[in-house]
């Protein structure tokens, strides 16, 4: 179980400020434990910190960054059940499923460990002309500066790996603020990471209300700011962030086509696609909320996927045979049983599930869904998936970019010549062959375009944004 209170961490050291926050058990509706909470001082202390902290941080060396991030993995696997539990109750997230979210915590700080050691340069041939002959350059990679961090409640563990992890490794400072829905499992990374010799102020872990966060955005004092939630806060927070870099992890639309050719796999592709609309509780940037079938196997894949919807356990998350759980909040269900009977009521129709009790949503899938809709416009970002019937893909195609997203997108098909069509053409950060778009693996290149973000995560390519080249020029004789 959690414990009672839970404090902050301010420059490495753990501050039990206050017991202001109440994190509540998202199936029950209790409060689950309480967490101290940062005042806009204490962020400002921690910021100044991080500036006081950047010497010793560039020259904090790699294998010592490297020995920080083995000791996060090996605590990490020491407190598994732990995490798991802490997140299954924080999030609402099934158990099963928060045990594949400390694996893949895990996974992201293994990677980063790798990568800390291998942050390497390049020579550059000068000698282009007469005029530079006997000039040489050497280009090398340096920590940018003190980062900001915001992390979103849906991934609260692995989505605050992406921005701690690469950090480490990059020897940057940081001050993280995690969801205030679900911070426990970020200042349960606080106190492993407390328990390192990283340099007094490279770390400081914050629970904190949106209005009373500014300085994670406008403090100049920073020098980037990553922020994974809703566009709507996103574009704001850029427009505010002032001269420092911005990466932007956002919302999505994500579609999965299943062309002509799946005949003979549609309980595979089935599978998938109930894995990716409904895995929890939909509330993932890259769930399945568009499915384009052909007319080829649109009916026998209706069929199919409509048995398997029914078929979902729905209930406690602490449950292991169950598979959709609630979601964050009961506004949050109520926002999107909104946007389902807005949809009915243009002509759609429910063809599964569709009962809403709480925050508990039902896995439900709609036909006929209109596409100037809320439920067909906007990101869902919850348990409810949409089918419509192609005959020819290249129409698809068009379908799926219809969107004022694009993160990644799903393409089910035996045709070389669609995947690479779909590569070509899809306008999104990732397209996903013979899988969902959910797929992801913690280090590949991650984001989207449009208003999906800008920008990318995993591992290597985090710490490309949170370092920046210097050049030297060397001439050979004078």
């Amino acid at each position: 179980m959690l414990k009672k209170t839970y404090p902050y961490y301010l420059a490495n050291e753990a501050v039990a400020a206050n017991t202001d926050l109440e994190v509540t058990d998202k199936f029950s509706g209790e409060v689950a434990t309480r967490v101290a909470m940062a005042d806009a001082a204490a962020i400002d202390k921690a910021i100044g910190h991080a500036v006081d902290a950047m010497p010793a941080m560039r020259a904090f060396p790699p294998f010592k960054r490297q020995a920080v991030l083995e000791h996060c993995v090996k605590r990490f696997r020491e407190r598994y059940d732990e995490l798991a539990l802490a997140l299954c109750i924080e999030a609402g997230k099934p158990i099963n499923d928060s045990k594949g979210e400390v694996t893949r915590l895990i996974d992201t700080f293994k990677v980063a460990a790798e990568e800390s050691v291998r942050i390497d340069g390049e020579i550059v041939n000068l000698e282009i002309s007469p005029r530079a002959k006997g000039y040489h350059g050497y280009v090398k990679r340096v920590p940018i500066g003190p980062c900001s961090f915001i992390s979103p409640f849906n991934f609260p563990l692995n989505l605050t790996a992406h921005k701690v992890a690469p950090a480490i490794a990059a020897g940057v400072p940081f001050v993280l603020k995690p969801a205030s829905r679900t911070p426990v499992g970020a200042l349960i990374m606080g106190e492993i990471l407390a328990e390192t010799d990283l340099p007094k102020g490279g770390f400081s872990i914050l629970p904190a209300h949106r209005d009373g966060a500014d300085l994670f955005t406008t403090d100049e004092r920073f020098k980037l700011l990553s922020f994974t939630g809703s566009p709507a806060v996103g574009w704001d927070l850029k427009a505010k962030a002032g001269k420092k870099k911005v990466i932007l992890e956002l919302g999505g639309n994500a579609a999965a086509i299943v062309d002509g050719d799946q005949g003979g796999k549609l309980d595979y592709v089935v599978e998938r696609l109930a894995f990716g609309a409904f895995y929890q509780s939909g509330q993932s940037c890259i769930g399945v909320q568009r499915i384009l079938v052909h007319a080829k196997v649109y009916d026998a894949l209706r069929e199919k996927l409509i048995a398997k919807t029914k078929s979902l356990v729905m209930g406690d998350p602490k449950d292991e045979k169950t598979f959709v759980g609630p979601m964050i909040s009961e506004s949050e269900s109520k926002r999107l049983a909104g946007w389902m009977d807005g949809a009915v009521q243009a002509g759609a129709t429910i063809v599964a599930g569709g009962k809403v009790d709480g925050a508990m949503f039902e896995a439900t899938l709609l036909e006929g869904v209109k596409r100037d809709t809320d439920l067909y416009r906007k990101e869902a970002f919850g348990p409810v998936a949409i089918l419509e019937r192609f005959d020819d893909f290249e129409a698809a195609l068009a379908t799926v970019n219809d969107s004022d997203f694009g993160l990644q997108a799903g393409v089910f098909t035996d045709s070389l010549a669609h995947a690479h069509r779909a590569w070509d053409a899809l306008e999104v950060g990732g397209v996903v062959i013979n899988d969902v778009p959910s797929f992801r693996v913690d280090n590949m290149p991650y984001g989207g375009v449009k208003d999906s973000g800008l920008g990318r995560e995993g591992v290597r390519y985090a710490i490309e944004d949170m370092t920046e080249m210097r050049l030297m020029v060397m001439r050979e004789t004078w």
